[in-house]
């Protein structure tokens, strides 16, 4: 019986402990009642309780938690309908309040994101829904915010997963959108084209301009070279009448150094001319303006009777 006895008494003692003591891990809290009434928070460690008169209702997790909103049929503003499956991400801040604030915060979260959704897709046309998933989502958490703050609960995100049109109009819109594919790719084929004929036009004038350019350079520089020639030449020629009047110059300045007159040279120049009509078939033809001169020095024919004699 002692036996016994004993392991009633570690029993008892067993069951005190665990009445007594509560160990709580991190990231948890747990909702103390004394007596049935709301009492404290366990926080994470170790936590002495009064055994039947303290009581832990339930514990929270403080982590951020999903909640999966089963997809929903909703009316669009053009009368479609539409299904759309979402996701919500929220965070329990107030365990006081999500355990006596609501019965299932979980519950009405969903039930308050489906009304919300319901209303503004109702506001919406097709192409809106569609494109306006960042808008759902914004109205939805904001719509949430104002509800849950009393429950103890912050919505820290709001996901649209899925959009889904009846499939007769999902077939409609992807016949659209190879349609709309195809205009781009002709659009875009037909700008290659135009890019093209204008680089080609583009790359012939300027392979006239550069032509036009060089013809020019050469022309220019033709007519410089027939410049500096004509220069060169005109120089030569302007050098040779120099030196030929130097010459004349310098001839005349011998003569006259010499002491002879314009008698002489002319007496001269005709007994030259008379040597040279000795010849059988020399003819000597005598300029007007000769026989001027040969008259300030005496008579032609005496000239040449003097000359025959000697």
């Amino acid at each position: 019986m002692e036996w016994v006895i004993t392991v009633v008494i570690l029993l008892v003692v067993v069951v005190f402990i665990a009445l007594t003591v509560k160990i709580v891990p991190q990231q948890r809290v747990g909702v103390v009642e004394r007596l049935g009434k709301f009492n404290r928070l366990l926080t994470p460690g170790i936590n002495i309780l009064i055994p039947i008169i303290d009581h832990v209702r339930t514990y929270h997790d403080l982590r951020i938690q999903q909640a999966n909103v089963p997809p929903q049929t909703v009316i669009t503003k053009d009368n479609v309908q539409v299904q759309i499956d979402t996701i919500i991400f929220y965070q329990v801040v107030g365990p006081e309040h999500a355990t006596y604030g609501i019965s299932d915060y979980v519950y009405g979260v969903r039930n308050i994101s489906t009304a919300t959704m319901r209303q503004i897709i109702g506001k919406l046309e097709l192409d809106e829904t569609l494109s306006g998933r960042e808008k759902i989502s914004t109205e939805i958490r904001i719509a949430l915010d104002e509800a849950t703050e009393k429950w103890g609960v912050r919505i820290e995100r709001v996901e649209v997963i899925d959009i889904k049109p009846p499939l007769d109009i999902q077939e409609s819109m992807d016949k659209q959108m190879k349609a709309e594919r195809n205009k781009r790719a002709i659009v875009l084929e037909a700008e290659a084209a135009k890019q093209d004929m204008i680089l080609r036009a583009e790359g012939d004038k300027q392979s006239k301009i550069l032509k036009a350019e060089g013809d020019k350079e050469a022309r220019i520089r033709e007519a410089e070279g027939m410049r500096q020639a004509q220069e060169l030449e005109a120089l030569g020629r302007a050098k040779a009448i120099q030196a030929v009047a130097e010459a004349e110059k310098t001839r005349i300045e011998l003569i006259a150094s010499a002491g002879l007159n314009e008698n002489i040279l002319a007496y001269r120049s005709f007994e030259a001319l008379t040597d040279i009509s000795n010849g059988a078939a020399n003819k000597i033809f005598i300029p007007a303006s000769a026989v001027e001169t040969l008259g300030s020095i005496g008579a032609i024919g005496e000239m040449f009777k003097a000359k025959k004699s000697v």
